[in-house]
């Protein structure tokens, strides 16, 4: 957790920098602070300022007379402190948590039950706690409100992109049976280019070289995976190999991809306003940006309707699309795909619809998250055609998991497969040549 050092602080000197929240568990008065600071939140939830004209007085007068004949050390005193200036200034109890940046998720399950991420494992944090439902909920409104959100019984679910670019959930009764739930995904700055997919061991160097050739040639890219697999990050990753030049759309729920080449329109979905009207979705946003002349099309994640629109956009022009999908595998990504284009309402048969998406779509990318956390790119495959009426997939570059360590590693290997795939042709006419020690 993040060290603060408080100075002055509503009138109170304090001098001595604020311990390791760890440290705190030990404190022989920490059952004592717990009650200080429970009962000071408790008097923010209720808002029960009497006759103090601004908060920033009601703390300053609640802090000194519910410390006064209390023997705290300074440590203790600015631990209580940091406590009360998070619920005012920061997000109460998970502020520490959201500024740590080796922390990737943080989920309120309860007034106890606090989960986070942390180097791909989750693990409960027992060193915060929030005093009630309330405070949880108090905690969620703080957060959302600067983002033109609300969260009530009318409208108990909603989803949100802060600042950072981090995506939050939350979800209130009569929807969630436990109390109000909230879940944060954070995303690791650090990852932003291949060579740093590389260093973590996340693939190989044949297989970042045959990916940032896929994208140089445009060709047509699904990138699926389980929830936290690292679909989004590939994503951002294999966009910084677009050309400069060329006019790119994203069209996101809530924007996350940050590309930095100069020509880029950024789309984001707009959800219904109180009158129940005025929502736009994915696919609306993607009907509209065939009349933008875009060079690229990137759908940060196909889940509905707009995946017939998509593969539209691929199969009139519009090469080097990429987009993100929830799969278990490759040919479950195509067989989803299949029921999407079905849930739009278009009568096209089957076998159709099939040579549709073998026509549309080059490549499907699995990434997937190991049992020891650890994130990898565990499959890159081509769509080579049909066999007994269904789409045929073939893997190119593959991972093999052989076992776990005795810490519960897992033991692998990547597997170039020694195939020479159709896209390769495809690559050479486009002008990719540097392949032929992969390949050949």
């Amino acid at each position: 957790m993040a060290k603060k050092r408080f100075t002055e602080e509503f009138g109170i000197k304090v001098e001595t920098e604020v311990e390791e929240l760890t440290d705190y568990e030990t404190f022989p008065n920490k059952i004592l602070l717990d009650e200080l600071r429970n009962k000071i939140i408790q008097n923010l939830i209720d808002n029960d300022i009497g006759e103090f004209q601004n908060m920033d007085d009601f703390i300053k007068y609640e802090i000194q007379r519910t410390i006064e004949g209390y023997d705290l050390t300074n440590v203790e005193i600015s631990y209580l402190h940091n406590l009360i200036d998070n619920e005012i200034n920061g997000y109460g109890p998970i502020t520490e948590l959201l500024s740590d940046k080796n922390i990737t998720e943080i989920m309120v399950n309860g007034t106890n039950e606090i989960y986070v991420e942390l180097d791909g494992k989750v693990i409960k944090d027992n060193s915060i706690s929030f005093i009630n439902n309330d405070h949880i909920l108090r905690t969620i409104q703080r957060i959302i409100q600067p983002l033109g959100r609300t969260i009530d019984i009318s409208n108990p679910m909603v989803d949100a992109r802060l600042e950072d670019g981090s995506r939050l959930n939350a979800i209130i009764p009569p929807l969630s049976l436990k109390g109000p739930v909230l879940t944060i995904r954070k995303f690791k700055e650090e990852l932003v280019s291949i060579d740093d997919f590389l260093r973590t061991g996340a693939l190989t160097p044949y297989m970042a070289r045959f990916l940032e050739a896929s994208i140089k040639a445009k060709l047509n890219i699904i990138i699926c995976g389980g929830t936290g697999s690292g679909k989004t990050t590939l994503l951002n990753i294999l966009s910084s190999f677009i050309s400069d030049d060329e006019r790119i759309i994203t069209i996101e729920d809530a924007a996350e991809l940050k590309l930095k080449q100069k020509h880029v329109i950024s789309l984001e979905t707009r959800l219904t306003n109180y009158e129940g009207t005025g929502e736009i979705t994915i696919r609306d946003l993607v009907r509209n940006s065939l009349r933008m002349r875009p060079d690229r099309i990137i759908v940060g994640e196909v889940r509905g309707k707009e995946a017939f629109d998509m593969l539209q956009a691929m199969n009139t022009g519009h090469n080097g699309s990429l987009t993100t999908m929830h799969a278990n595998g490759p040919i479950d990504a195509l067989n989803r795909l299949e029921t999407m284009i079905l849930m739009a309402g278009m009568e096209i048969p089957i076998a159709a619809i099939r040579e549709y998406i073998e026509n549309a779509i080059d490549i499907v990318i699995q990434t997937s998250r190991l049992s020891d956390g650890r994130r990898k790119v565990t499959s890159i495959c081509e769509v080579v055609g049909f066999e007994n009426d269904n789409i045929k997939l073939k893997e190119i570059f593959g991972f093999k998991q052989d076992g776990l360590t005795e810490n519960g590693e897992v033991i692998g290997e990547f597997i170039k497969h020694d195939y020479k795939p159709k896209v390769y042709n495809k690559l050479k006419s486009r002008g990719i040549n540097d392949l032929k020690d992969i390949f050949e």
